[in-house]
């Protein structure tokens, strides 16, 4: 069962190996846009139909990749899911928060 899992995240994970184009600014922050306004998982052809323009396909999954990296967001089974949180109240409820020590 785990190795079929493998496998699908597999196809839905990015290979990235040699970049062609690469984004540009603009693009990167237009992505973080959409799946920032989404409800819940976006498939990737889902996320294309949402972008106001085209996108190379390759120029996604290196802006998907980066933002996964970068903890934005989360690629799973069923799609894209954007995970930050950047809330000021949220982040300050953090800085306040006490750690407790197991």
């Amino acid at each position: 069962m785990q190795q079929i899992n493998q496998q699908k995240e597999a196809k839905i994970h990015l290979n990235v190996t040699r970049i062609i184009h690469s984004p540009t600014l603009s693009t990167v922050l237009m992505v973080e846009d959409i799946l920032r306004k989404q409800d819940g998982p976006v498939s990737l052809e889902g996320l294309k139909r949402a972008l106001p323009k085209k996108i190379m396909d390759q120029s996604l999954r290196i802006i998907l990749a980066y933002l996964e990296n970068k903890g934005s967001i989360l690629i799973g089974l069923k799609g894209i899911s954007w995970i930050a949180n950047d809330n000021p109240k949220f982040l300050q409820m953090i800085k306040k928060a006490k750690v407790i020590e197991v």
